[in-house]
């Protein structure tokens, strides 16, 4: 029988099929302009909220799920590092879909495409609202319609972020190793002949250091009311939703597994954890002066995907909470650290 389970290794979630999706904390956008890829500053804690069945609200226990601490207007992405076998994602915002603005569904779909392709993919910083754009997931209460839900829907009833993952097929599975295999094989004659070519494709994102291990939940805590806790969107940056280049009939018709992933403030976070919540954002502008790294990733061989109309409209956070008054410095184009296949002028040749 095939596993359906969803595990949590560290702070990363692991769906059937191989998926791996982290929840990485990171520097908040203006909302005007559009930017490079803000840095990865640590990992968001994910804990079960079957772990604490006294100190949930008793709609969490009936969704299940795992759980984050986030705070009022903080950025996230989610990083599908370690991903090995080809795998459709789904990923819903209060059940909207991230990708075509289109309600939620339990089956894949190509017109408008309503998941990511992985590991093409290598993350996804926000809703596919702009021609290679997204904009920002900002963390936001749920009840003042200012969350892609919200805008989307007129409702919020649901709030948090939602996974689905899919497997190839079998057939198309099983070719997908054999060629992947071909191409291992390869590698290693390759290798056997001589040195590569120095250095490495892709670049680690700077990471702080881990959280704490979890503590018990406090004795006798009560449990804690619904805070719901949405994402709306933030400022602009420079990344694509790829197009999938497979026929859709190579996808299994049914979800390997999914999982809800309920956002909980910092307060609430303690109340059922007994852990002390993550500490405040940090502060961008003190980040860019310290001439710390942002990056740009271009993959020439992808499509972008299109954003539906939908998406487009949606609104940023600042007109709904007003605005943005955390200070913003601009990186140096020195800062910008191109990952990948790095757009530009052609390379020269010369006299040799």
């Amino acid at each position: 029988m095939t596993d359906t389970a969803v595990r949590i290794d560290g702070n990363t979630l692991r769906l059937p099929g191989g998926v791996a999706v982290r929840f990485v904390r990171t520097l908040r956008l203006p909302e005007t302009g559009t930017h490079p890829l803000p840095p990865g500053l640590g990992e968001f804690p994910v804990r079960r909220v079957s772990d604490f069945p006294d100190t949930v609200p008793d709609e969490w226990r009936a969704r299940g799920g795992v759980m984050l601490p986030v705070y009022l207007r903080e950025a996230m992405w989610l990083s599908f590092a370690g991903t090995a076998e080809p795998a459709a994602l789904q990923v819903g915002v209060g059940k909207v879909c991230a990708v075509s603005g289109e309600p939620w569904r339990d089956r894949l779909s190509r017109k408008p495409q309503n998941y990511l392709v992985l590991p093409r993919q290598p993350w996804l910083d926000g809703i596919n609202s702009g021609k290679g754009t997204v904009r920002q997931f900002v963390a936001v209460p749920l009840g003042l319609g200012a969350t892609v839900e919200g805008q989307v829907t007129g409702e919020e009833v649901w709030g948090g972020v939602q996974l689905q993952s899919f497997t190839l097929g079998d057939g198309p599975l099983a070719e997908w190793r054999r060629e992947e295999r071909l191409r291992q094989e390869q590698l290693r004659r390759e290798r056997m002949r001589g040195p590569g070519p120095a250095g490495a494709v892709g670049a680690a994102l700077p990471m702080m250091s881990a959280l704490p291990a979890p503590a018990p939940a406090p004795g006798g805590a009560p449990a804690a009311r619904s805070a719901g806790m949405g994402l709306g969107v933030g400022g602009s940056m420079r990344q694509e939703v790829y197009e999938d280049d497979r026929p859709l009939g190579d996808w299994a018709g049914t979800p390997a597994g999914r999982v809800f992933v309920h956002l909980v403030t910092p307060p609430q976070w303690h109340r059922i954890t007994g852990e002390a919540p993550p500490p405040s954002p940090v502060d961008r502008a003190a980040y860019t002066r310290a001439g710390l790294p942002w990056f740009d990733y271009y993959d020439e061989d992808a499509r972008d995907l299109a954003p539906t109309d939908t998406m487009e409209a949606v609104k940023p956070v600042g007109d709904w909470l007003g605005d943005d008054l955390e200070p913003w410095q601009q990186p140096t184009a020195g800062q910008v650290v191109p990952l990948k296949d790095a757009q530009g002028k052609p390379v020269e040749d010369g006299d040799w």
